[in-house]
């Protein structure tokens, strides 16, 4: 961090289904409110209209108990931050539109931040220390990415998932079973009552040389074994052996990639972040695998795997620290749904960078 006193910004993040206001002072987090949409659950996933008319209707609210809760007035923010991509278009614009209003409104900079970059840098919020290079985890319902992370804005993309991101298998997996959605934390509460050997599952590209994902293959199989073995409905005591063998196809497929990168990056530091680093078999093997390899695990705290806002201002505070509030004057900038891209679509040299 810079060695000036901490600027104090207000942060919002709506790249998808969480309306969140944050304010931070450095890397300290003065409030963090979230609004998860409950509409979606209807509907199996998330509805891209509804998910932006829900934002439009919830994001000043939210920004006032922000404010609110963290005893701050505008007059006392140095500046604002918010998160442009990736994520979905209607819901991102919702959120940038109404940062650059209140920018224009209060004479402030506004910092963009990549949504990736904050899961990636929330390892700051709970570990302040953390210092570079580190390999980060991202895992959630829209990413599985390995990244090797050099500084804020110096980032190499390892690998991403080439099909279905993790957290999108557990969800699939979850409508298949009638579990409702978000179907990750119903799998983690099931599977801990489960034999994880109970059923053979495939773990997609395990063997691949690239540090690429694949978990498709995993609702398939899923999907297959349900035809073949219960085809009139899964009896409710199979039911936490089937989640306890699909989270631990998963969890192997994340943890042994991860732990190839620390090897060939010779790793000290290893940070997991987004919502499926809230699952608990998760955070235990990679807990055990860092007792036994000796490399250090930061483990953001559960509100912080999140879609939050908090990790949006960190990031946009970094940024600052380095280059300072009148690089951030232009609002020329705008929302993108912005995929990521795996290495092998690349050039080799054309990572560094990626997210700026």
């Amino acid at each position: 961090m810079s060695a000036a006193a901490p600027y104090t910004l207000l942060a919002i993040e709506t790249s998808c289904d969480e309306t969140a206001a944050a304010v931070v002072r450095g890397r300290s987090v003065l409030s963090n409110v979230l609004h998860s949409q409950s509409v979606h659950r209807a509907y199996g996933g998330v509805v891209p209209e509804l998910a932006s008319r829900a934002h439009v209707q919830l994001i000043l609210p939210i920004v006032r108990q922000a404010l609110a809760e963290a005893a701050v007035e505008e007059k006392d923010l140095d500046a604002l931050a918010v998160t442009t991509h990736p994520g979905l278009i209607g819901s991102l614009l919702v959120g940038v539109n109404f940062a650059k209003g209140l920018a224009i409104r209060l004479r402030l900079p506004i910092v963009p931040v990549n949504h990736l970059e904050g899961h990636i840098f929330s390892g700051l919020l709970e570990d302040p220390e953390l210092s570079f290079p580190f390999l980060a985890l991202v895992v959630s319902g829209g990413h599985t990415a390995l990244f090797w992370v050099e500084d804020v804005g110096r980032l190499r993309l390892l690998g991403s998932t080439r099909d279905d991101a993790a957290g999108e298998a557990f969800d699939k997996v979850a409508s298949l079973l009638g579990l409702g959605y978000p179907g990750g934390p119903a799998i983690d509460r099931l599977a801990r009552q489960g034999n994880p050997h109970a059923f053979a599952l495939p773990r997609p590209l395990l063997q691949d040389p690239t540090f690429d994902f694949s978990f498709s293959g995993i609702k398939t199989s899923v999907r297959s074994l349900l035809r073949r073995l219960f085809p009139d409905g899964v009896p409710p005591e199979v039911l936490p052996d089937l989640c306890a063998s699909v989270q631990a196809a998963i969890v192997e497929v994340l943890l042994r990639k991860t732990l190839r990168a620390v090897r060939q990056y010779r790793a000290q530091t290893v940070v997991v972040a987004g919502g499926v680093a809230a699952n608990s078999a998760l955070r235990e093997a990679f807990q055990r695998a860092a007792q036994r390899r000796g490399f250090r695990l930061v483990l953001p705290r559960l509100s912080y795997c999140l879609d939050n806002a908090a990790m949006i201002g960190l990031v946009a505070h970094e940024k600052l620290c380095r280059l300072g509030p009148q690089h951030f004057r232009q609002l020329t900038f705008t929302a993108s749904p912005l995929p990521l891209r795996s290495p092998q679509k690349r050039t080799p040299h054309a990572a560094l960078r990626l997210l700026q």
